[in-house]
């Protein structure tokens, strides 16, 4: 057997990877030595390896720039129809790897790194991770992005510039502790700040009715910077734009009317105008009501309108000269998607500016409105649904409260005369919810403003229609449509797994990249020995690479031939962390009982954090870290059964450990996932899903087979029953299965909690007496479902076979076929996979 290849040798041979030519290395030498002296200004005797890593960022940057500036004179001349994805998250990551392989730079830049001395990953690990976002929705947004610049549409992110992300998360002793994510501390080579785009966004107030309109006055101004961040398609040379806004106090600040000495007060007084972009709630499908967040809501929503109106009047029409004045084109020319209600905010701002400051009559107004606008619902979870305080809205945005009670009374008008009488109905479907304190019911009016409005998994959008859009689907059922989530697979495949990216191409040519539905081609080497061979031993270096990460950076030791058991995800009771608990002390337990038998040795790892304000979550996390206490130093166990709390995780985090997972828990209570995007990437990553028949699960299952996810539990049909007949009691389960009390007793006893026996009560108590999501319901078919997991662990060879099942029936899960359906079906436009010209070649 030949000895293995290192790794940078087998870069050197991936074709995904694109071509290293001597001129490229040479060229790309030359230009890193030339950022590292003129653009850092030091030389290689003072350089540190984060000076390396932004002389490389910088090399890699200078490939974009001739790119950006073509793709955005292409649109200019091509005037196309422009989408601007609007949300209040973009969960990036790092940008140098993955711009690289959009560029076809990884083998060039990997050579010239190497001829320079330097070590790639050590470089690519200086780069800190852009973490404005939560979980899902914020790294949605991204994976759209890709997918977007890759289909050619003239599109753009826009969002908020947070100058702290998502808090890095401590564990010390068992417990989260937050650190603040101090992300641009050394600078961010990737943005360019454009202030020669300064918007002002405008707050508090009153409004005046006069002759000519109403006019909003004596507010208070902020002013909203761009930065530009470039957005590279997949090797077509497109390359789009996310701006995400900061908040800048003006010059003038406090000062017209400060008193006599209050100079030093008012300049120290910009900060509070400028908190507006300061930090990311770090809230995941929960609403909480302050005042700066619908601060930060209005602020990116009336910048990035500004910005829409400006390129619409300004485009190219015709000729240079003629500008665009006449909105009834709005809606050719621009789609606005609304990720979640976060963005609600553009349906009254457009309003406001059409009628306000167009002078548009008000029909006419709305007719533009709705055809510009598009909503995505995220959740159904009622704590996550956003209910602003009227009395907050009057304070703040007073005349985008008129517009929406005007839109409310003309729309209760409406639905009054489609069904006469049914007052119950009005009461239900209006914008403002009455009762101790008024509310806007931010969801209703994203519908009522919308001409879409879509669910991300084809089960979230059935409960939709049928639960709490039901009133608005009897009205208008034209407008709901499902978009099934999916994933970039540049970076969820080729980027983080190369080795499974190349046995692949190696089978079935590199078009899968750009065309996820290829890999049905895969099932013709089901039977292939080879093959089978292949993605075993692929999967097996990666578990060997993430064990020897997790001994580097957590001081653990874990055994490599164990199966790698994954639930990553934000902790909240809805996900069912403590499902995944009660597993690992029945295991536990079974081990301790038989310690001669044959066990399936697992590392079950669970990483992901918790609010900072959800107390039960953190009472989760500290379960997990110490039950692991007990069984990783259990010598009766031994390397059997290892508990491991994965501190941190994020986006880099899990380019790493995904490729290393053989099982996937995506275990919610079924009607509570609205899609799950995580299910989608260890799913082609070759691991196998222990699921619940909910989120995207299910087009999982039909998609790869049933017969081929371990699929377990209650379906929604049998909650609803539940829920509807004689409710859902625990104590009942707790009596009748020995397995189920034991571990209970055991977590109330202190088993887990020597020092502190009552530690876990409140935890306790919620799974016995007020548990929304049934863990017990479930727990019998969970433990007999992971019971089939093991015994089909022990043949390795069946288990690949499901595995090759698995990732063929990937192809729907790309981002790509979610975005073509989004484009063809809501923006109307037409996605192309054809190139245009390099900077160096003649545009057509």
């Amino acid at each position: 057997m030949s000895k293995p290849l290192s790794d940078h040798d087998r870069k050197k041979q991936i074709s995904v990877r694109g071509l290293a030519g001597v001129e490229n290395v040479a060229e790309l030498k030359l230009a890193f030595n030339r950022h590292l002296h003129f653009t850092l200004v030091k030389d290689r005797n003072v350089a540190s390896k984060r000076d390396y890593y932004f002389a490389l960022a910088n090399t890699v940057r200078d490939h974009l720039v001739g790119r950006w500036i073509r793709t955005q004179q292409y649109y200019y001349e091509k005037d196309p129809k422009r989408v601007y994805y609007i949300s209040l998250e973009f969960y990036m990551g790092r940008t140098l790897q993955n711009t690289m392989v959009n560029l076809a730079l990884e083998n060039a830049c990997d050579e010239a790194v190497y001829q320079l001395g330097l070590d790639m990953e050590e470089l690519e690990d200086m780069e800190e991770d852009a973490g404005l976002g939560n979980g899902g929705l914020g790294r949605l947004a991204a994976c759209f992005l890709d997918s977007m610049a890759s289909l050619g549409l003239a599109a753009y992110g826009y969002g908020i510039r947070y100058e702290f992300g998502i808090f890095n998360q401590k564990i010390v002793n068992g417990w989260q502790v937050e650190e603040a994510d101090d992300w641009l501390r050394y600078g961010n080579p990737w943005e360019k700040a454009r202030p020669e785009y300064m918007r002002p966004v405008r707050f508090y107030g009153r409004t005046e009715h006069t002759p000519d309109g109403v006019k909003w006055v004596d507010t208070q101004v902020v002013l909203a910077l761009p930065y530009d961040t470039p957005i590279p398609g997949y090797r077509n040379n497109i390359v789009n734009t996310m701006r995400l806004w900061s908040a800048k106090a003006p010059c003038d600040f406090n000062l017209k009317d400060f008193n006599v000495g209050g100079y030093i007060q008012a300049v120290l007084d910009r900060n509070l105008c400028e908190n507006i972009s300061r930090v990311l709630y770090p809230n995941d499908n929960f609403f909480e009501g302050k005042e700066l967040r619908l601060k930060q809501e209005y602020f990116v929503v009336a910048a990035t309108l500004q910005d829409i109106v400006r390129r619409f009047k300004a485009s190219k029409f015709g000729s240079r000269e003629i500008v665009r004045t006449d909105f009834a084109y709005l809606p050719n020319k621009v789609a606005i998607q609304l990720n979640d209600t976060h963005p609600a905010m553009a349906i009254p701002e457009l309003m406001r500016v059409l009628v306000d400051e167009e002078k548009l009559d008000w029909d006419k107004a709305w007719d533009v409105c709705v055809r510009t606008c598009a909503y995505t619902n995220h959740t159904v979870l009622p704590e996550a649904l956003e209910r602003w305080p009227i009395d907050l809205f009057q304070h703040l945005l007073p005349r985008h409260l008129e517009i929406i009670f005007e839109i409310n009374r003309r729309f209760l008008q409406y639905v009054a005369s489609k069904f006469p009488g049914d007052n119950d109905r009005l009461r239900r479907m209006s914008l403002i919810e009455e009762g101790g304190c008024k509310k806007v019911n931010m969801a209703h009016l994203c519908i009522v403003g919308s001409h879409a409005v879509n669910g991300v998994a084809r089960i979230h959008s059935e409960i939709l229609i049928a639960t709490l859009f039901k009133d608005f689907y009897e009205l208008d059922p034209h407008k709901f449509q499902n978009k099934t989530n999916g994933i970039t697979p540049r970076r969820w495949l080729v980027m983080c797994n190369p080795g499974l990216a190349e046995v692949i191409a190696e089978r079935i040519g590199e078009e899968f990249v750009r065309d996820l539905d290829q890999l049905k081609k895969l099932l013709k080497f089901i039977n292939d020995d080879a093959f089978i061979r292949d993605i075993a031993k692929i999967k097996q270096e990666n578990k060997l690479k993430f064990a020897v990460h997790l001994e580097e950076h957590y001081k653990v030791k874990i055994n490599p031939q164990s199966m790698f058991d994954f639930q990553v995800k934000r902790i909240h009771e809805y996900k069912r962390q403590l499902l995944n608990c009660l597993h690992m002390i029945t295991y536990y337990n079974r081990i301790k009982k038989e310690p001669n038998k044959h066990w399936t040795p697992r590392t079950i790892m669970v990483g992901g954090k918790a609010a900072p304000g959800y107390h039960t979550a953190k009472m989760i996390i500290r379960l997990i870290t110490a039950i692991g206490e007990v069984v990783n130093h259990d010598p009766v166990i031994g390397d059997r059964l290892k508990i491991i709390f994965l501190e941190n995780y994020r986006v880099t985090l899990a380019e790493k450990a995904i490729p290393s997972a053989d099982l996937s828990e995506q275990i919610s209570t079924a009607g509570t996932e609205a899609s799950g995007t995580g299910n989608m990437k260890f799913m082609l990553n070759g691991a196998l899903t222990i699921g619940t028949m909910d989120g995207a699960n299910v087009e999982m299952a039909e998609e790869a087979g049933e017969k081929n996810l371990f699929i377990f539990g209650m379906r929604v049909e049998d909650v609803d029953a539940m829920d509807a007949g004689k409710g859902y009691h625990a104590s009942e389960y707790y009596n009748r299965i020995p397995e189920l009390k034991q571990a209970m007793d055991q977590i109330a006893g202190g088993f887990f909690s020597h020092k502190q026996p009552d530690l876990f009560k409140e935890l306790v108590d919620l799974l016995m007496h007020h548990d929304r999501f049934k863990v017990f319901a479930d727990y019998e078919a969970y433990i007999k479902c992971q019971d089939k997991v093991n015994e089909l662990y022990k043949n390795p060879k069946e288990w690949t076979k499901m595995v090759i099942h698995n990732i063929a029936g990937c192809g729907k899960f790309s981002s790509d076929r979610t975005i073509s359906q989004y484009a063809r079906e809501i923006w109307g436009v037409e996605p192309s996979l054809e190139k245009i010209p390099a900077p160096d070649e003649q545009l057509k």
